[in-house]
């Protein structure tokens, strides 16, 4: 099957409810039964068909019930209102894991085992990561604010530094891992408090990740 010749790349930082090591990575059930969170992404460097899509910012919020490939879950894609009509319909069809290959990412995955998909929202995105020093600000208009951190060992000692290393991954090959928090009151309510925090250098197309 042909699909639309897209690409994007850019810096990702997303937050769940999980510990520090999501489960989901390790193919186990959630930290606490259920799983819920929220991604964000600014590309740098992207394309759909003809229209480019560099500097354009969008968020996705989900959440399930239990485990996600136990399905029923829902999810919310935001649109920074910078982005033009064609850019706002690439990245929604982007996020909603349509022109991909089945299973090739995490988008396609989640819109997948989404019964119930809310409205797009369209509000303002400011986004500044430090990938390698595990550190992010996120505020998206009035409906979401997130911060990550770097984890402290209890016992002192400073940072602790750890990665997820997934060379056959459908989100990352190596992610950064760290302490994150957030509140959200869009079609999908989160309040994360010191929990799993993921910092990577997304690179996505047709056909999963590009290396």
């Amino acid at each position: 099957m042909a699909f639309t010749d897209w690409y994007v790349e850019g810096p990702s930082f997303g937050n769940c409810n999980c510990g520090y090591s999501c489960p989901c990575q390790f193919e186990e059930r959630p930290t606490h039964g259920d799983c819920r969170g929220f991604e964000v992404l600014e590309i740098t460097k992207g394309h759909f068909g003809d229209v480019d899509l560099k500097g354009t910012k969008a968020a996705l919020l989900y959440a399930w019930p239990g485990a996600i490939f136990e399905g029923k879950g829902e999810m919310q894609v935001i649109i920074d209102p910078g982005a033009s009509d064609a850019q706002r319909d690439s990245l929604r069809r982007i996020f909603h894991g349509e022109e991909t290959e089945e299973e090739a990412t995490h988008w396609w995955v989640f819109r997948a085992m989404c019964d119930k998909v809310h409205d797009t929202l369209y509000q303002p995105i400011n986004f500044e990561a430090d990938i390698e020093g595990r550190t992010a600000k996120v505020q998206v208009g009035d409906v979401l604010t997130s911060t990550g951190r770097p984890i402290k060992a209890p016992h002192g000692g400073g940072e602790h530094r750890v990665r997820i290393d997934i060379p056959g991954g459908i989100e990352f090959s190596i992610a950064e891992i760290g302490n994150a928090s957030t509140t959200a009151n869009a079609g999908i309510k989160l309040n994360l408090k010191d929990s799993f925090g993921q910092w990577h250098f997304l690179k996505h197309g047709p056909g999963g990740i590009v290396h």
